[in-house]
Parts: structure tokens; sequence; C-alpha cells
């Protein structure tokens, strides 16, 4: 079943399910433990960045199985993290929108037409 999804598709899900936790696990002590020294705070980051590597691995055995060049699989990841991050910030951490985002996503296009342009 699982193998009937194609390898990209696999993979980019992988990365999103990971990137969740990997956020979670960097910026969400910010808010949930700020009253909690800060090695609590790295304790309960690292529980949650368990959960990151066992989705991130995969996924990018996936992708480099698949054909993808390291460089490729690294700019995928930045777009995933930036999809990940930006509901984060404004949901969770109830940060502004800024117009930062949609440049920083504009870089991320061009990042991904060169490195994907010579595939």
């Amino acid at each position: 079943m699982i193998d009937s999804i194609p390898a990209p598709l696999r993979m980019v899900a992988l990365l999103t399910a990971s990137n969740v936790f990997m956020t979670f696990a960097w910026y969400g002590h910010l808010k949930t433990l700020e009253n909690r020294a800060w090695y609590i705070a790295a304790l309960v980051s690292w529980g949650i960045a368990l959960f990151e590597y066992l989705l991130m691995v995969p996924a990018n055995r996936i992708g480099y199985a698949g054909g993808m060049s390291l460089a490729q699989l690294k700019i995928v990841q930045e777009v995933v993290t930036l999809c990940v991050f930006v509901p984060f910030a404004l949901v969770f951490m109830k940060q502004p929108l800024k117009l930062d985002f949609l440049w920083a996503g504009l870089c991320l296009v061009g990042a991904v037409y060169f490195v994907f342009r010579s595939a």
C-alpha cells in the first residue's frame, strides 16, 4: 500500500511530519516552558526531536534512493521547514504575519529552481 505512493510524495509527507516535531522541539519551549530552567527545555526538546529523526532519516533515504541529490534534499527540507514554520509562528506562537515570510518564500522558490534545473 505505502509502496504505491510515489517516492517524492512519501518523502515530502515524512519531512512535513518531521518538521512539525522539529519546530516544536526548537521553538515550542519558548511558549510552553518559558518559566522552566533551560536544561528542562533542552531535555523536553531532545525527547521531541527523537520523533523528528525517526521520520527525517527515512524521508531522506527515500529521496536519495529515488535519485535526488544531497543539495536537492536540503532545499526540499528548507521549503518544507518554511511551510511548517509560518503556520506555527502565526497560530501557535501568535506572531504577526510579515512580508518577510513572502520574501523568504520567494528566495526558496529561486533555490528550488536552481537546484532542480539540471535534474
